[in-house]
């Protein structure tokens, strides 16, 4: 006996005038008497499925059917204007694969004008939350992204390297770590690929990339952090300074959302470059004269990330903005300084859409230059060593940058929280699902 293959949804107009089979969850159920209809819903979209009173076998299955059960459909598929996408499927069979309790947690399925499901709900029962077709579309976003964002590096000779996340000693300064008990000695959770990045650029690589997984204990409860995040990171050698690191990531910007536009997101604008550059302090300047309060003289609070990007988009039309030029008070030891003004950094800040989505900045490689920074920001040598004994044996002068792709997904499709663009959200109090 010949089984027949599966159809998926999206590709069901090519078979109207046939019989197929679909396999998918139940969305809704609608029961008109001598008529019942289903709404199926697979990966690729929902269809109608029409149930005639004369399909006896299948009519009385749906008295017992509940929503979000899978099912397996054999039926014929018919053009229906009336139905959405202009087709539905007359039923002609149904199997149950897997029978979903009556009472669902939450609704897959929001009420319009209802109100929504707690968030902390949705998140307690994510794999139900993640059903809905707009949180699904988020990671279709996740993966076309770094699809574009591959190519590139695939066609501009990058190698990608896989960075330990247990660290002997913590990669950035200033910012809160995960200490964990490694058999008899203590290691932390990675913060940043960074020392592995230049490890790399010491090695000769030249050009490298990292995905993976990064760390940050910070209690903070705001819609743009959790403790664990996903980062994408490149480094590169033999750069003349930070500016050519920045025009890397442009390219690699535009790459990333061309393939979005071409694949998923066909509205999306994809940006022009050069983007707008600025000094912070220029940026001060800028906004101490629009009348935007300053927290902070060496950093940007979110208020003035987003008055900065408001600004920038009115004056250029560009959601990007690179913030350059920090002061050493907040930025690590191993970012380069300026010769001929010390107390400054060659390194910047990437804000897209009024949301800081990268950090980047030329390196020291400079042997006895790196201890001196780390000594001035009051670090012990000791357990650094094997980070600098990277540097003591020759390493071309390099640049890199660490980015978020969970804040970019976040602004581009205007979503609450980074939480919303996470898979499973880690938080101060989130340690499950």
């Amino acid at each position: 006996m010949k089984v027949m293959a599966r159809t998926y949804i999206k590709d069901l107009k090519e078979t109207i005038g046939q019989d197929i089979l679909i396999e998918g969850f139940i969305q809704a159920i609608r029961d008109q008497g001598g008529i019942k209809f289903l709404n199926i819903r697979d990966v690729t979209g929902v269809v109608q499925i029409v149930i005639l009173k004369s399909e006896k076998e299948v009519f009385d299955i749906i008295k017992d059917l509940t929503l979000e059960s899978v099912v397996a459909l054999e039926g014929f598929a018919k053009e229906e204007k009336q139905a959405p996408g202009g087709l539905e499927v007359q039923a002609k069979k149904l199997t149950v694969l897997s029978k979903a309790e009556p009472e669902l947690p939450i609704p897959v399925v929001e009420e319009k004008g209802g109100d929504e499901t707690e968030l902390i709900k949705c998140f307690d029962w994510r794999w139900l939350d993640l059903r809905k077709p707009n949180k699904l579309k988020i990671f279709k976003v996740w993966t076309e992204l770094e699809r574009g964002f591959r190519d590139y590096f695939a066609s501009n000779n990058y190698i990608q390297i896989y960075a330990p996340s247990f660290m002997s000693t913590p990669s950035e300064t200033g910012a809160e770590v995960f200490e964990v008990k490694y058999f008899e000695q203590k290691a932390y959770l990675s913060q940043s690929p960074q020392f592995y990045k230049q490890m790399a650029m010491a090695s000769g690589f030249e050009k490298v990339f990292v995905a993976g997984p990064v760390f940050r204990a910070e209690p903070s409860y705001t819609t743009r952090h959790t403790t664990e995040f996903t980062g994408w990171d490149f480094e590169i050698s033999y750069i003349k300074d930070h500016y050519e690191v920045m025009a890397e990531q442009e390219k690699l910007i535009v790459a990333g959302f061309t393939h979005l536009k071409e694949t998923v997101l066909p509205d999306l604008e994809v940006p022009s470059i050069p983007f707008p550059k600025m000094t912070m302090e220029e940026v001060k300047e800028k906004l101490k004269a629009a009348g935007v309060k300053s927290e902070k003289r060496y950093d940007m609070s979110p208020e003035e990330e987003r008055e900065i990007s408001k600004m920038i988009k009115e004056e250029t039309g560009s959601d990007f903005i690179f913030i350059t030029d920090y002061h050493i008070s907040v930025r690590p030891f191993y970012h380069m300084r300026y010769e001929d003004k010390p107390e400054f950094t060659k390194s910047f800040d990437l804000i897209y859409k009024g949301v800081e989505i990268t950090t980047g900045a030329q390196r020291e490689h400079r042997v006895e230059v790196l201890e001196k920074q780390a000594t001035e920001k009051g670090m012990d040598l000791a357990p650094l060593q094997d980070y600098v004994n990277f540097f003591r044996y020759g390493c071309p002068p390099h640049g890199g940058i660490g980015m978020g792709p969970s804040r970019i997904i976040t602004r581009m499709l205007e979503l609450e929280s980074v939480k919303d663009a996470t898979y499973l959200p880690r938080d101060v109090k989130r340690l499950k699902p």
